[in-house]
């Protein structure tokens, strides 16, 4: 039976009701077989502890591991032709349109085998995991045919394989109307989405079921039909909502008990009040919202007043936001859409393992959960959204996701 104790540690717990990021000054941490046994003061640690195996944290703080709960990891191509187009001056929705955004990574998406599709995501998913991420959600979204939504999650899933790193995956065909269903979203949903699904399930392939709810891909009504078959399959659902319209996406998504809501800038306050009511978490996206150069905000405040749990990721994907830094979508998050360092490292921790139904495993360094620790050579927790462009992260503890 493995135990080892870390010592030395200045404790983020991020717990809450307690202290400002649940810090313990002069921690101790008890793991046995991968599991938080205890976690206090260390003058504190119990004597039933003396015999264990002793790490020192050398002073460092200790948080929980970081978890990026939305990114389009697994992709072909790349769109830096449409960056500079809408430097010029043309809109994402503009783009869309005319053939580019999500249809346009589509073909080098379906010209790539399952494989090297896995291998092209390796330095996305490695700039992650040199940032003390051990938990990453993958969206399928790309392919938009059954046969090739399947092979981006079992790239996804290949992932866990190459590196050590716990993959969720999200079934995303309503991401995007292919070219050759172009006028008949209906077919497309009744043809290659509701059956895709299926054999996803039937394959062991998805964690949870998404969807994109705006003017240029699916309405509310044709995402209602993607999350009733969800839920008759037992499969949650998460939903990419408000990013450029209010269509009242963020209340369908809680009204079907959505695990998040993602995006949010044109969210109103039924949608606040819905997402409050059935504990959907707000997933806050500051690479898009830089990427895409936009000027309305979430609605953060209203979020926050309402106890909306507000999760932050990269949304890493090759259009709106190539951004593969969790640190930097943190700092975003504070400078563009005014969280709190706390908020924002809660946001990449407790609340973004809460958007993938995880936080029983995840997200804080609590008794029974599992030891997933950051440690991190920097004075304060507010540092981790502070500073940019730098990594301080000096590794994990015990080593490994568990």
């Amino acid at each position: 039976m493995k135990r080892v104790v870390l010592t030395q540690a200045r404790i983020a717990t991020m717990a809450r009701g307690g202290p400002p990021y649940g810090l313990v000054a002069d921690g101790a941490i008890a793991v046995e077989e991968g599991r938080i046994a205890w976690v206090g003061p260390r003058d504190a640690l119990p004597g039933e502890w003396a015999a264990a195996e002793r790490v020192s944290a050398g002073g460092r703080l200790a948080t929980p591991a970081l978890v990026d709960c939305h990114t389009h990891l697994v992709f072909g191509g790349e769109r830096a032709r449409e960056f500079e187009k809408r430097l010029q001056g043309a809109s994402y929705e503009e783009i869309a349109r005319a053939g580019g955004g999500i249809v346009s990574t589509v073909a080098a998406t379906r010209a790539m085998g399952e494989e090297a599709l896995a291998e092209a995501a390796l330095p996305r998913l490695d700039a992650l995991l040199a940032e003390g991420v051990t938990t990453v959600e993958v969206k399928s979204g790309y392919g938009l045919t059954v046969e090739d939504e399947l092979k981006m999650l079992r790239a996804a899933r290949r992932l866990e394989g190459l590196r050590r790193v716990r993959v969720r995956t999200s079934y995303l065909a309503a991401h995007a109307v292919p070219p050759e269903y172009r006028g008949r979203a209906d077919a497309y949903i009744d043809e290659v989405v509701l059956p895709g699904m299926e054999a996803a399930h039937a394959a062991g392939l998805a964690d949870a079921v998404d969807g994109f709810c705006e003017g240029i891909a699916f309405s509310p009504d044709q995402i209602a039909r993607v999350f009733e078959k969800a839920r008759a399959l037992g499969l949650p659902v998460k939903l990419h909502a408000e990013q450029l319209s209010n269509l009242g996406g963020a209340a369908l998504a809680a009204r079907h008990g959505a695990l998040s809501a993602d995006h949010l800038e044109y969210l109103d306050e039924e949608g606040i009040a819905a997402m409050a009511g059935a504990g959907t978490v707000a997933v806050l996206l500051p690479g898009a919202f830089y990427t895409l150069r936009e000027e309305k905000v979430p609605p953060v405040a209203g979020l926050r007043a309402a106890g909306v749990p507000m999760a932050v990721a990269t949304d890493c994907n090759p259009g709106s936001s190539p951004l593969a830094s969790l640190l930097l979508a943190m700092n975003m998050a504070c400078t563009l859409f005014r969280l709190t360092p706390e908020e924002a490292l809660a946001g990449a921790t407790r609340e973004a393992a809460r958007a993938l139904g995880l936080q029983a495993e995840l997200g804080t360094i609590e008794v029974g959960k599992r030891a997933e620790i950051a440690l991190w050579d920097v004075e304060h927790p507010a540092e981790l959204s502070y500073r940019i462009g730098f990594n301080p992260l000096h590794g994990l503890f015990p080593g490994e996701p568990a």
